[in-house]
């Protein structure tokens, strides 16, 4: 049977991003001694998204970590160039990263963890209970984090997308553990975001309702990618 797409909300009106441009040249990663990338050229521009698609192993995750700065390359540049832009060599302030772990301090409610982040990462967009409603977690806003389910969880760690405006969205297997009425949904706020100009690559094993977005396929390397563990968020953001 087929999943109804959830009704968008109602939300606030957001002004259009700045127009910034992601840019990635010769980019070279190693790990352990084995090269994972080799060379990879891309561009984002404003309002396109791509998609990173292969079997596990290739290096979609090392590619994200690279693009945000939590993994060193070993040659080639990453570039954000646009309006408003200082330094050129500061990627991370315009992107948000979504990775394997929600990022969640469970003894906070759901509402004070996003009021957290929104506070912390500064550059606030949706009110946070607009950002939860967007989510369907309206309902469980003064729930302590530690009771949510592990899609609940994702969905506040969407939920902080929301919450904080950064024109590049920087995501990780992000439908990852949503069920599909959840996963209808978050095409729709990456389908709003795309909208308002931002951009978006998403390394994903499923087909996401993005019309218009480009895919870039990686080829296998010998290095697996689950062999590196996952830096906490918490610690490494920016």
């Amino acid at each position: 049977m087929t999943t109804p797409a959830p009704t968008p909300p109602d939300f606030e009106p957001l002004a259009p991003y700045p127009p910034v441009r992601l840019a990635v040249a010769d980019l070279v990663v190693e790990r352990g001694g084995r090269r994972v990338l080799d060379g990879v050229s891309l561009t984002l521009a404003p309002g396109e998204a791509l998609l990173l698609t292969g079997p596990n192993g290739v290096g979609k995750s090392t590619l994200i970590r690279t693009l945000f700065g939590l993994v060193r390359p070993e040659a080639g540049r990453v570039l954000i160039e646009g309006e408003g832009v200082e330094d050129p060599d500061e990627v991370a302030p315009a992107c948000h990263y979504l990775g394997h772990r929600d990022s969640l301090k469970t003894a906070l409610s759901v509402a004070e963890n996003l009021a957290f982040w929104q506070a912390f990462l500064g550059r606030p967009g949706l009110s946070v209970a607009a950002a939860l409603a967007a989510v369907d977690l309206d309902d469980l806003a003064d729930l302590p984090a530690a009771y949510l389910s592990a899609g609940q969880r994702r969905r506040l760690a969407i939920a902080r997308l929301l919450a904080v405006r950064r024109p590049i969205w920087l995501l990780d297997e992000p439908t990852a553990a949503l069920d599909r009425a959840s996963e209808a949904r978050l095409a729709g706020l990456m389908r709003r975001h795309l909208a308002l100009g931002g951009s978006l690559l998403a390394a994903t094993h499923l087909t996401l309702d993005l019309p218009g977005a480009r895919a870039l396929a990686l080829s296998h390397q010998p290095a697996p990618d689950a062999d590196w563990a996952e830096p906490d968020a918490e610690s490494v953001v920016s």
